[in-house]
């Protein structure tokens, strides 16, 4: 018996695994006395007998099949090996780890909106992850007609309607078309909940789903830079004023850019002094010559008005 029990045994284990399958199913035979069942570490084992779950093991390591699995198997806990005879039982190897995949749409999404009657065409790349949860609903949806079932089976799923979620999410939530990034957090919490309400028909969860990045148009962004170019012109006096508030607040000279723009309107107030210099020079020029009064007053230079003496600070003129 020793020698004929080495060759009907066989070993029950997840023969071809991969880290991109989600489960693979052992089938199709006959389970003999004296083997064993083998659960590696993220791996759950599920026995099936006639198409009906009778037992999940979850701690890994080697078990014998007769003695360690078989009384806990609800239909087949009586069963008796034979000499020659075994049963027939599918073994259901599901990978429990959590599954993280990148997402990106194929095609521009046209997202409805005022300014464009076409609408505007809008990329979007991110990432989702997703975990088994529901082995009875796994089994009768998918496990009952696969061998096995791979990550690239979930993505060509929600891929399938991605693209219908963003544009509802997006439309809903992205009240600024042209930022939507700062809406991101808001449209991706309303794509997981209804990603996961979908999923959910295969027993499989949406933990999470992130959108890295939006992506317009090379148009759309050339308009959208030159605005913010335009912005940051227009601004550039206040921001003068705060570098150098913040340059005179810092007792060791403050930043790099707050003691250039101090340097800056220090050259210019420079400048403006010798303006003033030379058009100073140049009316007195003209009254020495002439023997007229200047156009302006040289000691305070308000405008004469070609009177004697000056009405702001009394300098006499001619």
């Amino acid at each position: 018996m020793g020698l004929f029990k080495g060759q009907f045994a066989n070993v029950v284990e997840w023969e071809e695994y991969r880290d991109d399958i989600i489960f693979w199913k052992w089938t199709n035979r006959e389970i003999k006395k004296g083997s064993k069942l083998i659960i590696r570490a993220g791996q759950d084992a599920i026995f099936m007998y006639n198409g009906k779950i009778e037992g999940i093991f979850k701690d890994e390591g080697s078990f014998d099949i007769e003695s360690q699995i078989i009384p806990f198997l609800s239909t087949l806990k009586g069963f008796k090996f034979g000499f020659n005879s075994g049963v027939r039982v599918e073994v259901l190897f599901v990978n429990t780890k959590e599954f993280t995949e990148k997402w990106g749409t194929k095609n521009p999404i046209l997202i409805p909106t005022q300014a464009l009657p076409g609408g505007m065409p809008i990329r979007a790349f991110g990432n989702f992850s997703f975990s088994v949860s529901d082995y009875i609903t796994l089994i009768d949806k998918v496990a009952g007609v696969k061998q096995m079932y791979t990550v690239a089976d979930v993505k060509e799923r929600i891929s399938a309607v991605l693209d219908q979620l963003l544009m509802k999410w997006i439309s809903k939530e992205g009240k600024d078309m042209f930022n939507l990034q700062a809406n991101a957090y808001d449209i991706s919490a309303g794509i997981k909940t209804d990603l996961d309400m979908e999923m959910s028909k295969l027993g499989i969860t949406i933990t999470s789903f992130t959108i890295s990045s939006f992506s317009y148009p090379e148009e759309v962004q050339k308009m959208t830079n030159k605005a913010a170019s335009q912005a940051m012109v227009g601004d550039m006096n206040r921001y003068t004023q705060m570098a150098m508030a913040d340059s005179i607040g810092n007792s060791r000279g403050g930043s790099n850019i707050a003691s250039d723009m101090m340097q800056l309107q220090m050259g210019m107030q420079v400048g403006q002094q010798m303006m003033n210099n030379m058009n100073t020079a140049m009316n007195n020029n003209a009254n020495v010559s002439g023997g007229t009064a200047p156009k302006f007053c040289p000691n305070c230079g308000t405008p004469t008005n070609g009177a004697k003496f000056c009405s702001n600070c009394g300098t006499k003129l001619a």
